[in-house]
């Protein structure tokens, strides 16, 4: 595999959230070592969430990826569907509110939640 698979969290043009898969190229560094392009990034938090852990819907301040590290998190959108992600797996939020809108929890936005009987631990890094 020539390529790395980014699942990225997206407000579409309906101001919906929404689920795609994008391919980041693995095209440098050796055959034992493949690399992307350089990545840049403006930080990293941590986070822990207890279990029981739920938001209501909202929308992200800034494009992040979210790395799960323990636990499980599930990220439900306003069309009732849901991905849960567990330890290794990551998303790209780039969930935003479109320029000019005002925030409407019926629209906008995605919820998260703590799944299963661990604590979710994640790494978020600003983009």
């Amino acid at each position: 595999m020539n390529h790395f698979t980014r699942t990225v969290l997206f407000t579409d043009t309906d101001g919906r959230a929404r689920f795609r898969e994008e391919a980041i190229p693995l095209d440098q560094g050796t055959p034992q070592a493949m690399l992307s392009e350089l990545i840049p990034s403006q930080g990293l938090q941590l986070r822990r969430s207890p279990v029981g852990f739920r938001s209501q819907f909202h929308v992200s301040s800034h494009t992040q990826w979210v790395f799960i590290l323990q636990g499980h998190m599930e990220i439900g959108l306003q069309d009732g569907s849901s991905k849960v992600f567990g330890p290794g797996q990551h998303f790209y939020s780039a969930d935003l509110l479109p320029a000019g809108a005002v925030f409407d929890s019926q629209v906008h936005g995605h919820w998260s939640r703590q799944v299963g009987p661990d604590e979710l631990v994640t790494v978020f890094v600003r983009a």
